[in-house]
C-alpha cells in the first residue's frame, strides 16, 4: 500500500500552520516529520498525536492506495 499525507499538508494550510508548528505541537522528531514529508510509514502513535492535536481522524490526514 502506498501512503499519501497530502491531506495533512492541506489541513495545515487551512489551519494556518507550518510543518514546524506541527512538529512542536505534536512533539514529533525531525526524522518523523521527514518521513511524513516523504510519504513514508510512521507509527500509529504519531498518527494519533497528530489527530488529537488537529481534532481530526486518520482519514482526514492520509490516504492509502494499492500498489501498482
Amino acid at each position: 500500500m502506498a501512503i499519501s499525507y497530502n491531506k495533512l499538508w492541506k489541513l495545515l494550510i487551512d489551519k494556518g500552520m507550518k510543518k514546524m508548528d506541527l512538529r512542536k505541537v505534536c512533539k514529533i522528531s525531525p526524522s518523523t516529520l521527514s518521513k511524513l514529508s516523504k510519504n513514508q510509514p510512521v507509527s500509529i502513535e504519531v498518527i494519533q498525536k497528530i489527530c488529537n492535536e488537529l481534532d481530526c481522524t486518520s482519514a482526514d490526514i492520509m490516504d492509502l492506495t494499492p500498489d501498482e
